[in-house]
């Protein structure tokens, strides 16, 4: 009897003990959040500024690829996530496989950059960079990889600058053929004949009459959008926390992850302009072909080799919307690939990293030269 009543209060002081603990740690979350931050962990330096802009290079750990990784964020976007935990980075993953990886962040944009639009980033700041990254890397390729917006930057950036020097072009998440992009692809593609049968306000619309000032998006507006659009991700973080808060790692990842996004940096105005009007409601990607300024540029243009990619959950760009890719360049070197998780997931979650990762490094061992190569010249063509 005594051994029951002992048993008992035991297993009554284990609770007591573990709610405590649950609280003391819900308690952290809450009030001190940044503490349990983990992002940004794995040294880099800078190599190469323009403007608000820098490139961030990490380092192989044994370099045994000639061509450098380039990772191209997407605007709005803090670089947490190719450095999202200790365990879990994805520029670490590819540096400890031997690449020498460089990271493009565009800087904390404010409403005095409301005027920057595509060809400022793709035309501009892209081939910049571009050039300290293959002088910095004794490479005269690359190998470039841009994920949602960016991977609109980096398929742009590569059909219309001739020469590119990319070898090899990843794309993942990124929206081509709008329309096909669920319900959000719909009101688009309605939104598109409603407007065209408007002669004036089509031109408002379509002909950057629109201010940039009235559409540029601050960062906070951005978090807000993001949360909207994938309201199942966030309720899911948000469970997982409350059924898990006995648990470091658990406790640890929803504050690194919550981090990120309510941390995000505003649209231009001149780049809402483009992605909105342009890509989103006339999907002009779609064929191929898109106008910019008065420049035409050519997806037909690319033949390096190409790796697109779409998220199997993705809420926000479907693979449907991201598939036609694979029909519209000149490559003879296309693969296609759905990569575990959501629009975000699919950068970053446990299952990518599982089953994605090891695949693209794959991929990119297969189409890079030997790490060292004799009689190495950056000019050689």
């Amino acid at each position: 009897m005594n051994k029951g009543r002992s048993a008992h209060m035991d297993q009554g002081l284990s609770k007591f003990k573990n709610r405590k603990i649950k609280l003391k740690n819900l308690s952290t979350r809450i009030f001190n959040g940044k503490s349990l931050v983990l992002s940004q962990t794995t040294p880099y330096e800078i190599v190469a500024h323009y403007h608000k802009s820098n490139v961030r290079y990490y380092a192989a750990k044994n370099r045994k690829h000639l061509e450098p990784l380039v990772f191209v964020a997407p605007l709005a976007i803090n670089m947490s996530i190719y450095d999202l935990y200790p365990y879990r980075s994805l520029v670490k993953h590819f540096s400890d496989s031997g690449y020498d990886v460089y990271l493009v962040d565009w800087g904390k944009l404010t409403y005095a950059d409301q005027e920057l639009n595509f060809l400022n980033f793709i035309d501009e700041a892209l081939p910049f960079f571009v050039d300290k990254i293959r002088e910095h890397s004794h490479s005269d390729q690359i190998s470039l990889h841009g994920w949602s917006m960016a991977g609109i930057f980096a398929l742009l950036y590569t059909a219309y600058r001739q020469p590119n020097y990319v070898k090899n072009l990843i794309v993942l998440g990124s929206p081509i053929d709008s329309y096909a992009s669920g319900g959000l692809g719909k009101l688009y593609k309605n939104l598109h004949e409603y407007i065209r049968n408007i002669p004036k306000l089509k031109k408002v619309m379509f002909y950057g009459r629109i201010p940039n000032r009235l559409i540029h998006t601050p960062g906070i507006l951005n978090a807000i959008g993001f949360k909207i659009l994938d309201p199942k991700g966030w309720y899911e973080g948000h469970k997982q926390l409350l059924l898990n808060l006995d648990d470091q790692q658990t406790l640890h990842e929803h504050a690194t992850l919550g981090n990120f996004l309510n941390h995000m940096i505003d649209y231009p105005g001149g780049v809402n302009q483009d992605m909105i009007f342009n890509v989103w409601l006339q999907n002009p990607l779609k064929n191929g072909v898109i106008k910019l300024y008065g420049k035409e540029i050519s997806i037909k243009n690319i033949d390096c080799s190409l790796f697109v990619g779409a998220g199997k959950s993705d809420q926000m760009v479907l693979a449907a919307s991201v598939e036609p890719l694979t029909q519209i360049t000149k490559s003879k070197d296309v693969t296609y690939t759905l990569i575990p998780g959501g629009h975000l997931g699919l950068m970053s979650s446990q299952k990518s990293s599982e089953q994605f990762w090891p695949v693209l490094t794959q991929w990119l061992d297969d189409r890079s030269t030997p790490y060292p190569v004799k009689n190495l010249d950056l000019n050689a063509s």
